[in-house]
């Protein structure tokens, strides 16, 4: 298995391996970032990732007698998080989470409000990532890990099947042969191969060039973008964020259901609510390996500064590509999770 740890010590009397206290924690901090940031592309959502690696390792504890060494440790584990998510996705109303809904067109003009019936796509907090820089794929990978943690990437696969996204991200994120996918996940290899093949085509079918377009490492560029952006905000200029946009950018604002193409249509919707507040305050943060910014609002009646939304920038030569804001409600129950404080830090 790519990356096999050694074996673990001490034997027991029938010569397998034996986990003690000591050494799961071992486990459980070698592998937790990972394994979480597995179940998050698997589920679409954090908190739910928070509680399958959770899971993960209880799962683990109690089943350490049935480790037999042959594999890998951490192959072991992948098993037990990747049927641990099959499972809680078997038992939730939808197997997927969205940031657009699907088959529905661009809209113009206003928006109706939260579309409280889907399961909304959730952003991940840099901080919970593992280092992007040593995280090496296998060599049958086709993605690289930090375009593998991408927000449009993570939507892309939430489109297909459960056991699909399973078999796309054991193999060609994480880089192991159907043989090992399939020892994983039970079944045959031909089975594994066909699953990946469907999934490819699904991927293929959504992209022109049958993936996610890449993305390169951050630039000096990508700073002063997110600069410019966050100031837009605190000087209440909205034409100078308008300006930020590609002619072509895509703008979605989870849990709202509407989604705008093009500056003149995002300009025109964010023209109708830019008003609502007295003003805003913008703070940078880290998601999805994706320059990111958290807002807060003042309230026009009583001048209090509370959580708005979390905004995940994709930049491309310069500009801005697409923007997802997480709008209310969900936008402010995003703050925690990302180490953002109830209120601003006013300097």
């Amino acid at each position: 298995m790519t990356d096999a740890p050694g074996p673990i010590e001490p034997l027991g009397r029938s010569g397998q391996p034996v986990l003690d206290r000591l050494a799961f924690e071992r486990l459980s901090v070698a592998h937790r970032r990972e394994l979480k940031l597995h179940c998050y592309r698997m589920m679409g959502s954090l908190n739910e990732a928070d509680d399958l690696v959770q899971e993960t390792f209880l799962k683990a504890w109690r089943g350490r007698s049935q480790f037999d060494g042959r594999g890998s440790v951490r192959g072991w584990l992948y098993s037990i998080a990747t049927n641990s998510c099959l499972n809680a996705i078997k038992a939730r109303s939808s197997a997927r989470r969205i940031i657009e809904q699907p088959e529905r067109p661009p809209s113009e003009g206003r928006a109706t409000g939260p579309a409280t019936e889907f399961a909304w796509l959730e952003p991940y907090p840099d901080a919970e990532l593992p280092d992007i820089a040593d995280d090496r794929p296998g060599p049958e990978a086709r993605y690289e890990a930090r375009e593998a943690v991408r927000l449009a990437f993570v939507a892309a696969i939430q489109l297909l099947p459960p056991r699909q996204r399973a078999v796309l991200l054991l193999c060609d994120v994480l880089g192991w042969s159907s043989i090992e996918t399939a020892h994983l996940l039970g079944g045959t290899t031909a089975s594994i191969n066909s699953a990946l093949q469907r999934a490819r085509a699904t991927l293929g079918g959504r992209y022109p060039q049958g993936r996610p377009l890449q993305r390169l490492l951050p630039s000096p560029d990508e700073g002063l973008l997110l600069e410019r952006y966050m100031q837009a905000w605190q000087a209440d200029n909205l034409d100078g964020l308008v300006e930020l946009l590609r002619d072509d950018a895509i703008y979605h604002m989870p849990p709202w259901q509407e989604w705008y193409r093009g500056r003149p249509a995002i300009s025109a919707f964010l023209g109708s609510v830019w008003g609502n507040f007295a003003g805003y305050r913008a703070v940078a943060i880290g998601a999805n390996a994706q320059p990111a910014v958290g807002v807060y609002a003042l309230g026009r009646q009583d001048f209090v500064w509370r959580p708005h939304s979390l905004h995940v920038i994709e930049p491309a030569d310069g500009k801005i590509a697409s923007l997802t804001i997480y709008v209310p409600p969900l936008g402010p129950t995003l703050f925690a999770p990302f180490g953002l404080p109830p209120e601003p830090i006013v300097p």
